[in-house]
């Protein structure tokens, strides 16, 4: 098995939201004497948080300091035609740096040019949208004065398209020198809607720039067509694709996202108890293997 051990956090997390969730995470905060050992870490969109102050923000404080946190980002449009907002990262190291915050990431995508499209729409895969990218990443780098982590996103359409997926991500994560958020949803939705072999995807990806993984639900539309939604528990496929990802990559850090239809937080802690389990079978294999 492989593994690296430069990971921003360990175990495995869960997506904060605000309202009924963040509630109870707050209420278990205050009534334990540590932090809970089902959840390791928690991930946020910093784009929800950064100016948030009050009684809100004094809530978030809360949380950061006792739970480990990184960001997934929302807004920042790496792969769009726009000029990257900078005053933006100015702004999230900032907040990065006052939370002490592990990590960020962003989507491999872009949602902005003029405006705002309130949606996440697919890069071309071709080489000039490669050395674009990569550009882009270096100066977010450059300016947060760490590396980051770009996210395999699921797509419908590909537009213009001169490469295979793999090839583009991997081209990207080379050209740029900038690390992976593996979303193990994302490859199995890919690999229905565009037909390709998922654990054969996965096996292609460097596990050395692997930083963490997302695991998470989706809609199925129709038989051939699946929806990234967050909005539902996640299927057995997908569980069994991210014991492949822990057997080919390592034990990774592992987060649990859930966006709407959102259920208490012990029908969401059944899940990461799931992830647990499919992390410990793989590292019990792994001493196996090498006694």
């Amino acid at each position: 098995m492989k593994q690296h051990s430069n990971y921003p956090v360990h175990g495995a997390g869960l997506g904060l939201r605000r309202g009924p969730l963040m509630q109870e995470l707050l209420a278990e905060s205050s009534s334990q004497d540590s932090a809970d050992q089902a959840i390791n870490f928690l991930e946020v969109a910093p784009e929800n948080w950064m100016r948030v102050g009050g009684r809100l923000g004094r809530q978030f404080r809360q949380l950061t300091e006792r739970y480990d946190f990184t960001t997934h980002g929302l807004s920042l449009s790496i792969g769009g035609p726009a000029p990257l907002d900078e005053a933006f990262l100015q702004e999230l190291k900032i907040f990065l740096q006052t939370h002490d915050i592990k990590y960020y990431s962003e989507h491999l995508s872009y949602c902005s040019d003029d405006g705002h499209l309130y949606d996440l729409m697919p890069i071309p895969f071709t080489e000039d949208a490669v050395n674009h990218v990569a550009e882009r990443i270096q100066r977010c780098q450059d300016i947060l004065g760490q590396r980051i982590a770009v996210e395999n996103v699921s797509y419908y359409a590909a537009p213009a398209q001169e490469m295979a997926e793999i090839d583009f991500i991997n081209a990207v994560l080379e050209k740029a020198d900038c690390d992976l958020l593996l979303d193990v949803n994302n490859i199995y939705v890919n690999s229905i809607n565009h037909q390709y072999n998922a654990a054969e995807f996965l096996s292609q990806l460097p596990w050395q720039r692997i930083r963490y993984c997302h695991v998470a639900g989706h809609f199925d539309e129709t038989e051939d067509l699946r929806v990234d939604t967050h909005g539902a528990d996640v299927i057995d496929p997908v569980w069994t694709l991210l014991a492949q990802a822990y057997a080919e990559h390592g034990v990774m850090p592992t987060l649990l996202e859930r966006d709407f239809n959102i259920p208490p937080l012990a029908e969401l802690k059944s899940e990461i108890t799931q992830i647990h389990q499919l992390q410990n079978a793989a590292l019990s294999a792994q001493s196996a293997a090498s006694a």
